[in-house]
């Protein structure tokens, strides 16, 4: 008889645990905002990518403040090599500005008020809410996703679905860390194309289990 999702979830738990015990996250950061700006960067772009671009982006305006002044031209000129970047340039510059105006310059601490600003969408609001705030959350990107269907954890047709699911089967105090292992243990043992749902330590476990 094969493990249910309750003991795989504990199974990860496990595993991940002694992989990686201290899972810190991927993006380059040194408080909400910047986190805030990276995440948005992220999407349709490699955190490694985002990594080498933010530093300079940064230095030139770290706060809600300074990089509401920046023209849209001047972001851009810094995260040309991101995929999206002149409509990420563009709500970054409005984001900023609704910060400044709206929230005394800072990142607001709720998924409503975050998922209200230019280019924040319920998974970046979901990692700001995690990494920067530890308010325990599940942002579900596209390789979490697919590893909770490999791992037979959801029948998620989308990332809402396979959130939920996570969510139900993972102890909430572990939300915060478990989906950067996830992420990890994806992008090292069981990528798209390094793993066909067979090969890695996990995917044969569950597949003998």
């Amino acid at each position: 008889m094969s493990m249910n999702r309750e003991a795989r979830a504990q199974y990860l738990i496990k595993k991940l645990g002694t992989l990686y015990p201290n899972p810190e996250p991927p993006l380059l950061h040194d408080d909400p905002f910047t986190l805030l700006v990276s995440v948005l960067l992220s999407a349709q772009t490699t955190d490694a990518r985002v990594n080498i671009v933010t530093p300079a982006l940064f230095k030139k305006a770290h706060s809600p403040q300074k990089m509401a002044k920046l023209s849209v031209e001047e972001i851009l000129s810094f995260i040309k090599t991101c995929g999206l970047a002149p409509t990420k340039a563009k709500n970054i510059k409005k984001l900023s500005q609704i910060l400044v105006e709206k929230h005394h310059g800072k990142v607001p601490k709720s998924f409503e008020a975050l998922e209200a600003l230019p280019g924040v969408g319920h998974k970046t609001a979901s990692v700001v809410m995690s990494q920067a705030f530890g308010v325990p959350s599940f942002p579900v990107d596209t390789h979490i996703h697919r590893l909770a269907k490999r791992w037979k954890l959801t029948q998620g047709k989308n990332v809402k679905q396979t959130e939920e699911d996570l969510k139900k089967i993972f102890p909430v105090e572990t939300w915060n860390k478990i989906h950067l292992q996830i992420i990890f243990y994806g992008r090292e043992h069981c990528s798209a194309r390094g793993c066909d749902g067979t090969r890695c330590m996990i995917c044969s476990y569950f597949n003998q289990h």
